[in-house]
């Protein structure tokens, strides 16, 4: 049986073997029974993994690698914590501490973060970002080390540019006049504009949706911000219960060099992992050989208990000729009593 035939994957968040649901995932089902991660973060830690390791790893089989440092954006908490277990990590937020708007972070905090990540997690954020955009992603560069890495998700059209809901914001707020929520926006020419029809996706903080992107518009903003190389991650992983079922919107890397792990830490994790891997083959075949004694065993035990009820039913048999002898033999006894 192939991954693709089996009922089960393999959560590469929490560790989780886990039932495939019926019919097509969808990005944004959750489909992990313990995390509830979806196809699109299962995807994205995919993808994270290969850049960092070569290899598609779970989380919880990354080698300890506190010599990587990264930052994520509005993590769910599960993932954010089992990140933070293996490298340098801090998960931010626009709405609560550690806070940083990536579209206007403080001159403090550029000065401070500048340069100093191996790589950066963004899932379904940037789309919620003030315009302009590239001023988001061109910080984000900036955050990064020569050879830093930024790994994302959003919303995106397959062809065609970014379409910006509100190109010209500015000073804006949102109102709710009879209860009906509107975007009002002051521009810079001073003139007042007023948005309907607004959408909204979940999750905490600024989940006002300022645009939809299109896949050649982020990989032409992802090149002007300095990114070297981009690859879209379009690749199916059952065994990881990675299955897309459209060909839009999927994991993205933005590479500013060639990205290399820490030495020393890499091998260290490999060489505990051949020794593991070394302990559970000998268990393994210790267990194995005790399995086969122990079946040994019962097969022969069965074998003697065949034989002792072969022989008791023979037992059987002869007691049963031994009394009906004895009653004919009374019977003709009986018969020959005198006086009869």
């Amino acid at each position: 049986m192939t991954f693709s035939d089996s009922e089960n994957f393999t959560c590469n968040i929490c560790g989780a073997v886990c039932k495939r649901l019926a019919g097509p995932p969808g990005r944004e089902v959750p489909s992990c029974t313990a995390c509830g991660s979806t196809v699109r973060l299962r995807g994205l830690i995919a993808l994270l993994s290969r850049e960092l390791f070569g290899v598609e790893l779970t989380i919880p089989d990354f080698p300890v690698s506190k010599g990587i440092r990264g930052f994520g954006m509005s993590d769910p908490p599960e993932l954010a914590g089992l990140l933070e277990e293996k490298f340098e990590y801090t998960n931010t937020f626009y709405h609560q501490e550690p806070r940083l708007d990536v579209a206007d972070p403080t001159a403090e905090q550029l000065q401070a973060r500048t340069g100093q990540y191996d790589f950066i997690l963004s899932s379904e954020v940037l789309e919620h970002v003030s315009p302009p955009v590239e001023r988001a992603f061109a910080n984000l560069n900036k955050l990064l080390k020569p050879n830093g890495l930024l790994l994302l998700t959003v919303p995106y059209r397959i062809d065609g540019q970014t379409a910006e809901h509100y190109p010209e914001l500015h000073e804006y707020s949102l109102a709710a006049p009879g209860g009906r929520t509107v975007l009002v926006n002051r521009r810079r020419d001073g003139s007042i504009e007023v948005f309907e029809n607004l959408s909204f996706h979940g999750g905490d903080g600024s989940t006002l949706e300022m645009r939809i992107f299109s896949e050649p518009s982020l990989k032409e903003i992802l090149a002007r911000a300095g990114f070297t190389s981009v690859q879209v991650a379009t690749e199916d992983i059952p065994e990881f219960g990675v299955l897309h079922d459209e060909t839009w919107s999927l994991p993205i890397v933005g590479r500013k060099g060639r990205f290399q792990p820490p030495f020393v830490e890499i091998t260290e994790a490999y060489a505990r992992a051949v020794r593991r891997v070394a302990l559970l083959e000998r268990q393994l075949e210790d267990r194995t050989q005790w399995a086969r004694a122990l079946r040994k065993e019962n097969e022969t035990a069965l074998a003697d208990f065949q034989t002792v009820a072969a022989e008791a039913k023979r037992a059987a048999n002869y007691i049963q000729s031994l009394e009906q002898d004895l009653a004919a033999a009374r019977a003709a006894l009986a018969k020959s009593r005198p006086g009869r």
